[in-house]
């Protein structure tokens, strides 16, 4: 879900500047460099989630003028290298669909908030409450990889939409008929695909899942 064409007004633009900087600071604080710095594999790892990523992204359809929809892919981001360097992957990701011109500089911050940082929280959550309710292997996959992704694009949908009514760029009838009501069509697809990634990383590759304890399920 991200937002183009810089449509937003200049005090929503520099307010997410600034909520964007702050919430990059925190994700800096919480990385783990030493562990990236240190292994190759994940280094392999992250680099190589934001070249793919910014494949996926570049798959995308418009909905509404400044607005488009694409798979964000964010969970399996998560969970693979943690939320903050999630964040930070996904960050590179975005920095090139700027330089490629799929964004728009100005709503660089914007869409860090909502298809980067968001999900990537969300995502972070959801495996936290996994974690407190669950000791089930199968659990990771289907509560963290296909619910989780199913709820990290709907927030990222609604907030979307919080987005342009705050700005005035679109009723609340015209996102509910031309957006919202397609939600479930949005949702279904993120938790496919995420959860199928996630599948096949833990089936072949669960070491590149830093986010998977499998003590906790033997």
């Amino acid at each position: 879900m991200g937002l183009t064409g810089a449509l937003l007004p200049g005090s929503i633009l520099w307010g997410s500047w600034i909520l964007w900087g702050v919430l990059m600071l925190v994700a800096a604080l919480y990385a783990d460099w030493d562990q990236l710095f240190v292994e190759k594999p994940l280094q392999h790892t992250f680099f190589g989630a934001a070249v793919a990523l910014m494949i996926l992204w570049n798959l995308r359809a418009g909905i509404l003028p400044g607005l488009a929809v694409h798979i964000l892919g964010m969970t399996t981001l998560s969970l693979m290298l943690s939320w903050p360097l999630a964040i930070f992957a996904g960050s590179l990701s975005l920095i090139a669909m700027v330089l490629l011109g799929r964004e728009a500089l100005a709503d660089f911050a914007v869409n860090g908030l909502v298809t980067v940082i968001l999900p990537a929280l969300v995502t972070y959550g959801v495996m936290r409450w996994e974690r407190n309710h669950f000791r089930i292997f199968f659990a990771y996959i289907f509560v963290c990889g296909f619910f989780g992704a199913a709820i990290s694009a709907a927030c990222s949908a609604i907030a979307a939409v919080l987005v342009l009514l705050a700005g005035g760029v679109y009723g609340w009838d015209t996102l509910v008929a031309d957006y919202l009501r397609y939600l479930p069509m949005i949702m279904l697809p993120e938790a496919f695909v995420n959860g199928m990634l996630i599948t096949g990383l833990m089936v072949y590759f669960p070491q590149r899942l830093l986010t998977l304890d499998e003590s906790r399920y033997l």
